[in-house]
């Protein structure tokens, strides 16, 4: 068997360097996922799955143990006769064969007694349980000790590469996969088949060693089919794989053919097993080319999840930007007098007054002084009724935007098929407010205003005895502040800005008659980042559904580099050992 490629390498026997950097690439290879549904990405999952079985069902366990058996795998169409050929290869039934398709039973491993010990669980396909009895369990692997197979040789009857059972197809994928020879049958009715051919493209791509098995044939039709497959072999990059003729012939009672029928093929393989020279060259081609087509095919893999992470990251950016263009406009409504309009101004209007005080106020009358005191005294139930109001108003501010902030992030998620399918994992939900944000923002509106309580009682501890104080109390004095917070920008214009505007200049005196201008300037400057903090925090929450998906995904910016640079290092190992042969 002669190898189909520019160059063939021996990883070596324990090659250290080449096993870490196998190991270091079945890492990067989990690390790089691929969570969302991008166009295309279906395929390329597919490819990364494969990589991954193909290096610890084969790879990294025949590096490790590259003396161990030469594993072939009878591989091909429902109804070629494969486990007829193994049975009679073997002289006697140790795999099911019949007409129900699909047969549904566990793959058959066939090895000489003295190498048992090569197929433990921790060798060869790592995720199949070994048993020793025949079962209907596809994730078993029977093994079957046989005096009758030749030590250094060891057979693989796999499932129907066709079947119409998805999980036998799959397994028969993973089994071609894991050997280092294929055995591939074929009959006048199958050789011409799709499926088969798709199989032995990959066997092509990656060196594969194989061997094409022309079985259930009848004689008149033997030489044009057989003339045929060749051409169709040696057209797809397999002119070099043996082709046998296993001709038809009564079956007996355990449904084994006449042992002169298989003579040929097993002649071969009793060749092989005794050539130590010839098994090795078929190890290290089909090894060395399984090596090459990973690192080959590690490259789409890699821009597959480049573009993972791009995505994941634009998603991030649309909920970013919806909910940062909705907390702006939250804090401004809270600064530009928005809010010193309907419950919260009247409340205001009946603490303060709207008559003498405010006409004082707008013909620019005097000091409050006395007025101020006479205007408010004995008003503290007004006081409390502007604290509810506050409240209130703020509450359903934060609501309404926050509302406004889900939509839009979910308006732009479902734009783009990723964000579909992220959103699916959110609940239907998603694109409202949190059912408890009404909750948090009560609670953390009463926060910020017993912080404006507490500012005011400190910053009046060496006023508490003047009559001004007195007469606006601990509470007046507050709500005050806060309509100060609320014109903080002063954004209203024309008839608002008469009312509105006029109440919080009111405020503004008032605490200034008690506190003198500068005073007032700082308290309201740090009232107002005390409320744009909790207002901020009560949205960074909420975004936080979003975000929390996004990173769900679990992906790495780090990882299609560290992939690349892992396929690198297999690359380098490889060539250094290419030079060391030569």
């Amino acid at each position: 068997m002669s190898a189909r490629h520019e160059a063939s390498t021996d990883v070596g026997a324990g090659d250290a360097q080449m096993i870490t950097a196998l190991v270091r690439l079945r890492g990067a290879l989990q690390a790089a996922t691929l969570p969302l549904d991008l166009p295309g990405v279906e395929e390329v999952r597919t490819s990364h799955g494969e990589m991954v079985d193909q290096l610890e069902d084969y790879v990294i366990p025949r590096v490790m143990t590259v003396d161990a058996p030469l594993l072939a795998v009878v591989g091909g169409s429902t109804g070629a006769g494969k486990s007829t050929l193994v049975n009679t290869l073997v002289g006697h039934r140790v795999t099911a064969s019949g007409v129900l398709r699909p047969t549904t039973r566990s793959p058959v491993l066939v090895h000489h007694p003295d190498d048992g010990h090569w197929f433990g669980q921790d060798r060869l396909l790592p995720d199949l349980r070994r048993v020793e009895h025949a079962t209907n369990d596809p994730d078993c692997l029977q093994l079957v000790a046989s005096e009758t197979i030749p030590q250094g040789l060891a057979v693989l009857d796999a499932p129907d590469v066709d079947s119409v059972d998805e999980q036998n197809r799959a397994l028969a994928a993973q089994l071609l996969a894991a050997g280092d020879l294929w055995l591939f049958v074929t009959s006048a009715a199958r050789y011409a088949d799709q499926v088969p051919w798709t199989f032995l493209k990959q066997a092509a791509d990656r060196s594969t060693a194989v061997a094409i098995v022309l079985d259930r044939t009848a004689p008149e039709a033997v030489h044009t089919v057989s003339t045929h497959l060749a051409r169709m072999l040696a057209a797809r990059g397999l002119k070099d794989s043996p082709l046998f003729v296993v001709h038809e012939g009564a079956v007996d009672d355990e449904g084994l053919l006449p042992a002169a029928n298989v003579a040929e093929v097993r002649g071969w393989l009793e060749s092989l097993a005794e050539d130590s020279g010839a098994r090795s060259a078929v190890v290290k081609q089909t090894l060395d080319g399984a090596i090459r087509s990973l690192t080959h095919h590690v490259h789409p893999v890699a821009d597959a999840a480049a573009a993972q992470v791009e995505a994941a990251e634009h998603l991030r950016r649309l909920s970013d930007q919806a909910y940062s263009d909705a907390l702006a406009r939250a804090l401004q409504a809270t600064s530009d007098g928005t809010l010193l309009r309907g419950e919260i101004l009247a409340r205001w209007q009946e603490f303060v007054g709207t008559g003498e005080l405010l006409r004082s106020l707008e013909t620019k009358v005097g000091w409050l002084r006395d007025r101020v005191v006479g205007a408010v005294k004995g008003k503290p139930a007004q006081a409390e009724r502007v604290t509810v109001a506050v409240e209130s108003g703020l509450e359903l501010l934060v609501l309404e935007h926050a509302e406004e902030a889900a939509e839009a992030a979910e308006r732009a998620w479902r734009q783009l098929e990723a964000g579909v399918s992220l959103l699916a994992t959110g609940g239907p939900d998603l694109g409202r407010a949190s059912r408890d944000l009404r909750r948090r923002a009560e609670r953390a509106v009463r926060e910020w205003q017993g912080d404006v309580l507490e500012m005011v009682r400190a910053e009046g501890e060496g006023k508490r005895t003047t009559a001004r104080f007195l007469a606006l109390g601990v509470n007046g004095l507050s709500v005050a502040l806060m309509v100060v917070v609320f014109s903080h920008t002063a954004g209203l214009t024309g008839a608002e800005a008469g009312i509105a505007g006029g109440s919080a200049a009111l405020g503004q005196k008032l605490l200034e008659a008690v506190f003198g201008d500068q005073a007032v300037r700082g308290m309201a400057e740090r009232a107002r980042q005390m409320l744009e903090e909790r207002v901020t925090g009560l949205f960074a929450t909420e975004q936080a559904r979003f975000t929390a998906l996004v990173d769900g995904l679990g992906l790495s910016s780090d990882a299609p580099e560290a992939l690349r640079a892992a396929a690198r290092r297999v690359d380098d190992v490889r060539f250094s050992s290419a030079q060391r042969e030569h």
